[in-house]
């Protein structure tokens, strides 16, 4: 363990979006270096490296040999591998005693995420799971709003996540989570994070969940006529709200899409690089020509224990924004959307509204509302500190926000209400 003048030394397993994502939250600012990188794909494991500075010889094809090194002399390892290659690795480095940030979702059954709670417990390492709507500010906000009684006692929840339209064509149409077989059903890939803030909320477990949905647009029997395999050819491209051309090619000098999402696509974020990227990989292939299966619309109906109910409902049909809520208690409501909490009162009639995230502010919306670097800070401090109570989601209570969400998705598949077994 290093000093606490030095830097946290970590290793990353996975250099994809969401691992460079802490990799360059802890390097630039939160005291931490990485020391080891372990990522399959050539080109981005030498791009991570030439970044954050890390030896060639330190960097790995195959996670296995990173953890099999004597020299490994790490304080702390990411896994943010694909989805369903989360379990393997966590599993690992909890054997090494080491303490793990794993990206979300845990692992794609709940087997495997009872494992590595078994495995977290065994070796008393800290283990953060990577739901960052916790660390908002936001957050922060309304729950203490929730457990002072600012609106009373909390009836019901309506609570909207918005893909939006050309987020939901990447991800989850053209990209890598578009197959339940390949990665997680949607509800456990996009909105585990919404059933976990939920749960955080009401502050009491889920007893009873029903769930309706399916994929209703992004199917061949809407692909118009004349539309190509791919952008780039097709005629009717123009008239297309998911173009692969509009979405991708008229955002090259926005920085942010730079990094996010051009930087998916290819490692070459020049008009050359993402032209060639549209003509040959999948992001430029038609939006109704694609392999994906999963929902693009769906709605989660959940009761909690005292009779609290809540509402999640997930579309892909919206503009790309944060997390829209209503709080519905006996004294007033709470309504928030990220950037800004309003509070109504029953007794006065009025509004009090606190304005958390300045949406005018340059990079105001980036990393989760800055939940991303909250939640690297946190982990980094209960690491340094030894002090688990820093983070908000480990293993245990992860297990049972992800059990919520096999419920529902057992209870869309076969048209019942299930009940949620308490993990």
């Amino acid at each position: 363990m290093t000093t606490a003048a030095e830097p946290l030394r970590l290793a990353v397993i996975g250099a994809g979006s969401r691992g460079m994502t802490y990799a360059r939250l802890g390097a630039r600012s939160h005291g931490a270096i990485v020391t080891a990188i372990a990522e399959p794909r050539r080109r981005r494991r030498e791009a991570a490296a030439a970044e954050l500075g890390v030896p060639a010889d330190r960097c790995t094809a195959d996670w296995h040999d990173l953890l099999a090194r004597p020299d490994l002399d790490v304080d702390a390892v990411v896994v943010a591998t694909p989805d369903r290659q989360h379990t393997e690795p966590a599993l690992a480095v909890l054997a090494r005693g080491l303490p793990l940030l794993l990206e979300k979702p845990m692992s794609p059954s709940l087997e495997e995420a009872e494992q590595i709670v078994a495995a977290a417990e065994r070796s008393g390492a800290i283990v953060c799971v990577a739901h960052v709507l916790r660390y908002l500010p936001y957050t922060a906000l309304i729950k203490d709003l929730l457990d002072t009684g600012a609106i009373g006692d909390v009836v019901s929840i309506e609570h909207l996540e918005p893909v939006g339209w050309w987020h939901q064509a990447h991800s989850f149409v053209r990209g890598n989570w578009r197959r339940e077989d390949e990665s997680n059903p949607m509800l456990m890939a996009k909105c585990c994070h919404d059933v976990d803030w939920l749960s955080h909320l009401v502050g009491r477990p889920a007893v009873r969940v029903s769930s309706f949905g399916s994929l209703s647009h992004f199917t061949s029997a809407n692909k118009p006529e004349g539309a190509a395999a791919r952008c780039l050819d097709c005629a009717v491209e123009p008239d297309c709200p998911y173009s692969a051309r509009r979405i991708y090619l008229t955002h090259l000098d926005d920085p942010a899409a730079r990094d996010w999402p051009l930087s998916v696509l290819t490692g070459d974020v020049t008009e050359a690089g993402v032209t060639a990227a549209l003509r040959e990989g999948p992001y430029g292939r038609c939006v109704y020509d694609c392999d994906n299966d999963v929902v693009d619309h769906q709605v989660v109906t959940l009761e909690y224990e005292g009779g609290v109910t809540a509402s999640l409902t997930m579309t892909a049909f919206t503009p790309m924004a944060f997390r829209k809520t209503r709080i519905f208690g006996t004294r007033g409501m709470i309504e928030g959307d990220g950037y800004q909490v309003s509070v109504f009162d029953f007794l006065t009639s009025r509004t009090t509204t606190v304005q958390v995230v300045d949406p005018t502010e340059a990079g105001a919306e980036l990393g989760h509302l800055g939940a991303d670097g909250a939640l690297i800070r946190s982990f980094l401090a209960a690491v340094r500190d030894r002090d688990p109570s820093q983070i908000l989601t480990s293993a245990a209570e992860s297990l049972h926000t992800h059990a919520i969400v096999w419920a529902a998705e057992r209870a869309r598949r076969l048209g019942t209400v299930e009940t949620v077994a308490l993990a």
